[in-house]
């Protein structure tokens, strides 16, 4: 198949599993056509059948903010027409899916039909979309999707309560690819970070306030009082300062390392103890997937799709948005026993093969056949 794949460029959930997945398809003889305003961050090595259109912004006077719907559109049309592409993918609905329909209205005035998919990522829905501003687009927008998906069943229920939704939605889980996330040795890298022996804790997100980072930074402080321990904070975004400013408050400086965004973050995880997500919304949780492939425990809160992902008392713990103080507790007790923390190791990386790109991808190429057989009907 030679499908199109518009998505976000950048270090979020929805960019990323678009970028992986299309790296999947690639991989197993696709056609892959990304159309964005930059290259993905994760679009990092050259294959023969990726292909990347970047969409150019005009920059005329008349604009105060530059027309990138307008842009994305005609790129689209351009790259279905002239390269042939037998259907649409859009990750994100807020614009990709307004502007898919778009181009496939453009299109039929050329004798060109495609299909479009469009995948529900999380705030796109929950945050983003619920918003009145764009509510009515969101919801045209997947109505008139000719295939949806969403990441976690809880992320499916989301949108049918927020949104008067006549499509059936189907939920394929997010990924992992074992080849890339899995537990390496990386005993030098440990020593450089704690060469005491300390535990090492890791958070990675883009530091924003639903991420409720605050709280990760509140519960390493209560550990560390009893187990010495670092934090390792993985990313950026808006509150990062604050952030800094809470570590010397609480005296942590020398004990928390800010490493910003990374790529090889793998490699990172490979060297954790314990992972912390304390954030009040998380359609799936793709970085606690990503440390559990790597066999770290996952301290996280109950909401949205985290509690498919991390099974409480099994892979880790799940606690109540806000309840830092429970989560310490848990975090205390885990790494505490060193019996159980194994445990909970291997737990992780067992629930993590569940969700192995390998079972997932042929998931979607069988919902693209069949949105494809369905559209030629």
């Amino acid at each position: 198949m030679k499908i199109g794949i518009l998505c976000y460029p950048t270090y979020g959930g929805s960019g990323v599993v678009a970028t992986e997945l299309g790296k999947g398809l690639a991989k197993a003889g696709h056609k892959i056509h990304f159309i964005s305003y930059r290259q993905p961050a994760r679009l990092t090595h050259y294959s023969e059948n990726i292909f990347y259109h970047e969409v150019s912004n005009v920059d005329y006077p008349l604009f105060e903010y530059p027309p990138y719907d307008t842009a994305l559109t005609s790129k689209v049309v351009d790259v279905v027409k002239y390269e042939d592409l037998d259907l649409l993918h859009v990750h994100y609905a807020i614009p990709h899916a307004a502007i898919a329909f778009m181009a496939k209205q453009i299109l039929l005035t050329y004798g060109k039909h495609i299909p479009i998919i469009t995948t529900l990522h999380g705030t796109d829905i929950t945050l983003v979309g619920n918003n009145r501003t764009f509510s009515p687009v969101v919801e045209f927008s997947i109505n008139h999707s000719d295939g949806v998906t969403a990441v976690s069943n809880s992320l499916a229920q989301d949108t049918y309560s927020n949104f008067n939704i006549e499509k059936d939605i189907k939920v394929i889980y997010n990924f992992i690819d074992f080849e890339r996330f899995k537990k390496l040795d990386k005993d030098h890298f440990r020593k450089a970070i704690a060469p005491l022996g300390e535990k090492i804790l890791i958070h990675t997100s883009n530091f924003r306030k639903v991420k409720r980072v605050d709280e990760v930074i509140r519960i390493f402080a209560a550990v560390h009082k009893v187990i010495p321990s670092k934090l390792l904070m993985i990313g950026d975004g808006p509150e990062r300062q604050n952030l800094e400013d809470l570590c010397r408050d609480l005296s942590l400086v020398d004990h928390v390392r800010f490493l910003g965004k990374q790529d090889a973050i793998e490699e990172i995880l490979a060297i954790g103890d314990l992972f912390l997500i304390p954030s009040a919304s998380e359609s799936f949780g793709l970085s606690a997937l990503e440390a559990m492939a790597c066999e770290v425990p996952v301290i996280s809160s109950n909401i949205g799709g985290l509690p498919e992902v991390n099974l409480d008392g099994i892979t880790g713990y799940l606690c109540d948005v806000g309840d830092h103080q429970t989560m310490a507790q848990r975090a205390i007790e885990l790494l505490g026993d060193e019996q159980k923390l194994e445990t909970f190791r291997k737990n992780a990386l067992q629930q993590a093969r569940r969700f192995d790109i390998e079972h997932i991808l042929p998931e979607y190429e069988n919902y693209y056949q069949q949105i494809l057989n369905n559209f030629k009907q």
